[in-house]
C-alpha cells in the first residue's frame, strides 16, 4: 500500500533565500541612488539643452540636479519606511511624481502640464505602493510573515 511521505519543516522553506550578503546590501543602499541620480541628472540636463551645445551651465545644472536627487532619494529611502503604510506610500509616490514632473518641465512644457503629469504618475505609483504595503504590513507597519 502506498502512503504519502510525511512533510517535515525542513522541506518547506520559511522564506526565500537571500542571494547577497549584508555587504552587498550596504553597498547597494548607496550605489543605487547614486546610479539613479547620475542618470536623472544627465536626463534633466539633456532635456534642458534640447539638442543644443553642451555648456558649462548645462553641466553645472546636471551635477546639481544629480546631487539633489541623490540626497532626496537617500532621505526618502531612510525615513519613509519608518512611517505608517499610508504615509510611506504617499512619500515615495510623491517623490516619484515630483521627479517626473520636474523632468518633464525641463523640456519647455508649461508648469500646468508638468504638474498634471507629476500628479498622475504619483497617483498611479501610490496605488501600487499602497496595495503592496497594505497586503504585506499590519496597521502598525510591521511586516507580515
Amino acid at each position: 500500500m502506498a502512503h504519502a511521505a510525511p512533510v517535515t519543516r525542513r522541506m518547506i522553506p520559511a522564506r526565500t533565500p537571500d542571494v547577497f550578503d549584508q555587504r552587498v546590501h550596504r553597498i547597494a543602499r548607496i550605489g543605487v541612488p547614486v546610479a539613479l541620480g547620475l542618470v536623472y541628472g544627465y536626463w534633466c540636463a539633456a532635456n534642458r539643452r534640447d539638442g543644443g551645445p553642451i555648456t558649462g551651465w548645462n553641466l553645472l545644472f546636471g551635477f546639481v540636479t544629480t546631487i539633489v536627487f541623490i540626497v532626496l532619494c537617500l532621505a526618502v529611502a531612510t525615513w519613509a519606511p519608518l512611517l505608517k503604510r499610508e504615509l510611506h506610500a504617499i512619500v515615495k509616490s510623491g517623490f516619484a511624481g515630483a521627479c517626473i514632473g520636474f523632468l518633464y518641465s525641463q523640456t519647455g512644457e508649461s508648469v500646468f502640464s508638468s504638474a498634471v503629469l507629476g500628479l498622475v504618475v504619483a497617483a498611479a505609483i501610490f496605488v501600487v505602493f499602497f496595495y503592496r504595503y497594505y497586503t504585506r504590513e499590519d496597521a502598525v507597519g510591521n511586516r507580515i510573515r
